[in-house]
């Protein structure tokens, strides 16, 4: 599907699964901080339930994996979009990692730092906005090269 009214229909799918997902994260409590860093404090006062909200978007994910290893192509586009890399290297460890104890030390991620702006509190906009500069950052030390970029095309079955 190509033209005005697929860029339309992928634009719509995009907007419904964001507000989907802002949704299940503000109703599983993801937006909060401190539920969030007390789930990850194993050593301390360790709050188990989001290993809930982790395990349905794992189960979710999946799904969603298996049926598309069904399909062809996507229904909205010529075909997958897949990542160019696929072997764990010294960048994806140390991205890892810090991605880890941003999270750790903050309570937020990239998505729901993204959806917690919807509650107007200071530190989240102080969030985003390094979170932000450190994309910049990046982009300005680390160009993104063809390797990382390139999707992998799969060939339909």
């Amino acid at each position: 599907m190509s033209g005005p009214l697929a860029a339309r229909l992928r634009a719509a799918a995009a907007l419904a699964s964001g507000l989907l997902f802002g949704l299940g994260l503000s109703l599983s409590g993801m937006l909060d901080p401190a539920r969030v860093r007390g789930f990850l404090d194993v050593a301390g006062d360790w709050d188990p339930s989001l290993v809930f909200v982790l395990g349905g978007a794992v189960t979710v994910s999946a799904a969603g994996y298996a049926l598309a290893r069904r399909l062809r192509r996507p229904a909205l586009d010529a075909r997958f979009h897949e990542p160019g890399k696929t072997r764990i290297d010294p960048p994806l460890l140390l991205g890892a990692a810090l991605f880890g104890i941003g999270w750790g030390l903050s309570g937020f991620c990239p998505g729901p730092a993204i959806a917690a702006l919807s509650t107007g509190a200071l530190p989240v906009a102080v969030f985003v906005a390094a979170m932000l500069a450190g994309m910049a950052v990046h982009a300005v030390l680390r160009p993104a090269t063809r390797a990382s970029t390139e999707p992998l095309t799969r060939t339909p079955r």
